[in-house]
């Protein structure tokens, strides 16, 4: 086994490419799906805004029956 990068022979630098290789040829792979798939969100984004309006004024009294605005 070559525990040394300095002393690795070709086998071992060609492992350590082809595993580079496959892990970068991996983790595109899931982000183009991840970017094609549908997890539902379009309906969320078909969704118009929720507005919530203001009301009218409204007016509070203390317990000693005193308006408080």
């Amino acid at each position: 086994m070559n525990w040394s990068m300095y002393t690795a022979d070709r086998t071992t630098h060609l492992k350590i490419v082809v595993v580079g290789l496959a892990a970068a040829l991996l983790i595109a792979v899931i982000g183009i799906s991840a970017q094609h798939l549908n997890l539902g969100t379009d309906i969320m984004t078909a969704q118009g805004p929720t507005v919530i309006k203001a009301g009218g004024p409204v007016a509070y009294t203390a317990r000693d029956g005193v308006m408080i605005r």
